[in-house]
C-alpha cells in the first residue's frame, strides 16, 4: 500500500486563447492505487521509475513490485475554484481510478490451456 493516495504537482500553465482572466486553472497530479495481489505480478516492473519527486524507496517499491500503480492527469477546475474545490475533485478521480483498477482483470482466463484432449482452466482472481 502506497502512503499516499493523491499527490498535486504543479499548477500548469494555461494558454487558451481569448479566455482573459476567465481562463481554468489546471493542475497535475499523480494518483497512487492498491492493485488486488493476486494481479500485482502482471503489474510489476522492476524498471518503474515515478512523476513524483523525491518518493520514497518504499512507495517506489510498491510502483515496481505490482502493488501500486500510478497515473499522472491534468485536472481543470474553473477559475475560481477554491482548494477545497480542487481536493473534492482529486478524491473523486481517485476513487474512480481505484475501482477501476479494481475491477480490470483482463488476466481472468491466464494459463488455461488444452493439452490435446481436454481443457484445463486457469485464471487469476
Amino acid at each position: 500500500m502506497a502512503s499516499k493516495r493523491v499527490i498535486v504537482l504543479e499548477r500548469l500553465l494555461n494558454r487558451e486563447v481569448n479566455m482573459g482572466d476567465q481562463a481554468p486553472q489546471l493542475w497535475s497530479y499523480v494518483l497512487w492505487v492498491d492493485v488486488p495481489a493476486a494481479r500485482q505480478s502482471f503489474w510489476a516492473n522492476t524498471g518503474a521509475t515515478s512523476a513524483v519527486r523525491n518518493i520514497a524507496s518504499s512507495d517506489l517499491l510498491a510502483i515496481q513490485n505490482g502493488s501500486v500503480v500510478e497515473r499522472v492527469g491534468v485536472l481543470e477546475v474553473d477559475k475560481g475554484a477554491t482548494l477545497g474545490q480542487l481536493q473534492t475533485q482529486l478524491q473523486i478521480t481517485w476513487t474512480a481510478y481505484q475501482t477501476e483498477i479494481t475491477n480490470y482483470n483482463p488476466w481472468n482466463r491466464y494459463g488455461t490451456f488444452w493439452d490435446g484432449a481436454s481443457w484445463t482452466a486457469g485464471g487469476v482472481a
